[in-house]
């Protein structure tokens, strides 16, 4: 353990208050689901962005102090700094380009620099494990980069903590999402030597805990940490795994000897939607066998009584099935998950895992009343409002195969609430006057949801928006969306035209329907 020498004009710690941290990189992965930890255990908090305006998507943002600046800006990073205790460093360059190692040598002398004048009591950086006994020459750029960041943080005069991960396990994670992307997409697939390199995975949860806990850490403790959970793994035993708790069949691996790391970095790129400037590099360091060799900040941050966090737990906390609230959590940002694994709203695109959406959109000329009441109205006798044989044929399609089809119904003609069945979907929100939304309980390659809403529109209507959204599960999911794709026109906008019309001629739904009975019956 190495001992760092406090800044001559340092601040007494305040005992009477908790420390105020400082986050750099809150738009980011860890950073955005770091804040709200800290928050959480009684920390003032200031964010420093580069685009202070991504972080207005968080709930939090108004409890925390947003600084605008980058940090290889000394001038911001300075002003950033004023009055804090812990400062976060949680940004790196990786996918900037080809100088990514010279910016981050750049903006980490620029933070340790600031934070010793500024009298900070503690650094926290979040880094790379790196292989044991390798010299750091030989490490991937991408490793070495993280090493020499941490060496340099140590070396700024105020005590610092360095954590250590390998993968990261947490929907939103660079390195995780390669692997679900890998694993869903391809049932056989042809891998680099690499999927044998062994590797210590660690949940998101446990990262959290740990950057919470060093801001408590004694000031004489200034050093690097390896952070890791209990399971050492190759990456074909991750993917296997991956497929298991996902329910997918086991792929089927086979590693060859003549794929680069460049090469593999193209062929990530390009099966998964991580992109080829962030994939390229994090492919290279596959190579490299990272397994903690020490676990001693056990003797300040205990673990807890179960121990850390286990591989296939953390998957299941990762790839749990959404639930109501989160559907529109996940891909329209528009609230916020509940645990550190969720997707975050500021989460890049290709975080999350794949989601197929048909949108539609149509100017209704008649009150919002109106409207909802013949979307609350919809199924069962009352119909689909486009293409009748398609929904008919879809129902037994899904009978056939051990589903509900569409026998079900619905409980009432005119009113839903949340539970309700609905032919072969089940009512999972409903937001009076505003919104309904269906879980699909057919049988299908993935899980799907279809919402209907009403919003506010020009001064003689109202908004109508229909959405269906479809998670797939592995490949025969994906080729399942792009097989029904083509008749999405025809049923799903034949819906949207066809339920305006319903609502402008105000006539109630199934009027047609009885009308014509009653004419039978005559």
């Amino acid at each position: 353990m190495s001992t760092a020498p406090r800044p001559p004009g340092e601040r007494a710690p305040d005992a009477g208050r908790p420390p105020r941290c400082l986050v750099t990189g809150a738009t980011g992965y860890i950073g955005g689901r770091l804040v709200p930890q800290l928050l959480d255990a009684g920390h003032p908090v200031r964010c420093l962005a580069r685009t202070p305006a991504k972080l207005r998507d968080h709930p939090w943002a108004s409890q925390v102090e947003i600084a605008a600046g980058d940090v290889t800006d000394a001038e911001s990073v300075r002003a950033a700094m004023d009055g804090v205790d812990i400062a976060y460093y949680l940004v790196h360059a990786l996918g900037t380009g080809p100088d990514f190692e010279e910016t981050d040598r750049r903006a980490a002398r620029i933070f340790g620099e600031q934070a010793r004048a500024a009298g900070v009591h503690r650094v926290i950086y979040l880094g790379g494990l790196t292989p044991a006994g390798v010299p750091e020459s030989t490490l991937s750029p991408h490793l070495r980069s993280r090493a020499e960041v941490g060496r340099i943080l140590l070396e700024s005069g105020v005590p610092t903590a360095v954590l250590r991960a390998a993968v990261i396990i947490g929907s939103g994670s660079a390195s995780f999402e390669i692997l679900r992307y890998l694993t869903e997409r391809l049932p056989v697939m042809v891998t680099p030597s690499w999927v044998r390199s062994r590797i210590q995975p660690i949940a998101v949860r446990d990262v959290l805990r740990y950057l919470v806990g060093c801001a408590q850490l004694p000031a004489e403790v200034s050093r690097s940490f390896d952070i890791g959970g209990p399971d050492i793994l190759t990456y074909h035993e991750m993917m296997q795994r991956y497929a298991a708790v996902a329910g997918l069949p086991r792929r089927i691996i086979l590693p060859v000897p003549v794929l680069s790391p460049r090469l593999s970095g193209l062929w990530i790129g390009a099966i998964t939607p991580v992109p080829g400037a962030l994939a390229r590099p994090l492919a290279v360091s596959l190579r490299h066998e990272v397994v903690c060799t020490e676990h001693d900040i056990t003797r300040w941050i205990p673990d807890p009584p179960d121990g850390p966090m286990g591989f296939e737990e953390a998957l299941r906390l990762a790839l749990k099935r959404v639930r109501e609230a989160e559907v529109a959590t996940r891909w329209s940002s528009a609230a916020f998950p509940g645990a550190p694994s969720d997707t975050l709203p500021t989460d890049p695109d290709w975080a999350g895992g794949s989601l197929c959406t048909d949108v539609r959109e149509r100017t209704v000329h008649a009150s919002a009343e109106e409207l909802w009441r013949v979307i609350e109205s919809i199924g069962g006798e009352n119909g689909w409002y486009s293409f009748p044989l398609a929904w008919s044929v879809r129902g037994t399609l899904d009978r056939l195969f051990g589903g509900v089809g569409l026998r079900r119904g619905r409980r009432d003609a005119a009113h839903l609430r949340v539970g309700d069945s609905l032919d072969f979907w089940r009512v999972e929100e409903i937001e009076p006057g505003r919104l309904l939304r269906l879980r699909a309980e057919m049988r299908l390659p993935g899980a799907a949801w279809f919402e209907l809403s009403v919003e506010r529109g020009p001064a003689n209507g109202v908004r109508y928006r229909q959405r269906a959204l479809f998670h797939p599960r592995g490949l025969l999911g994906q080729l399942y969306w792009w097989g029904v794709s083509p008749f999405h026109a025809l049923v799903f906008g034949g819906m949207a035209r066809n339920l305006a019309r319903r609502a402008e001629s105000g006539r109630p739904a199934g009027w047609s329907r009885r009308r014509a009975a009653a004419r039978t019956h005559r």
